[in-house]
């Protein structure tokens, strides 16, 4: 199994039509055949402590069987759309894999 977590930092003079773009590219994400499981989330709304980052603006989680599922995910057409769409949006994305 590989885990596949990206945040997501929004340029704030986006408008309201640009981040349901955004989104809307986003969640179509859920669809690529090799993710078997999907989350979108936006900061919660916990205590702040120093040890989180709650300055981002959304994040999704995929899970994958393996490796070839989350390389097969990189290259398929829906996720190849949602970067084209969404790199214009965002000041910063930070991704992090683990298995």
């Amino acid at each position: 199994m590989l885990i596949h977590s990206v945040y997501f930092w929004l340029k704030p003079e986006l408008t309201p039509a640009q981040r349901a773009e955004f989104l809307t590219a986003l969640e179509a994400l859920k669809d690529v055949p090799s993710v078997k499981q999907f989350y979108l989330g936006k900061p919660a709304g916990v205590t702040p402590r120093p040890v989180v980052d709650l300055t981002f603006d959304y994040s999704i989680t995929c899970v994958f069987a393996d490796v070839a599922g989350h390389n097969a995910y990189q290259v398929h057409p829906l996720h190849l759309a949602f970067v084209n769409t969404g790199k214009p949006l965002w000041t910063k994305v930070q991704i992090y894999d683990a298995e």
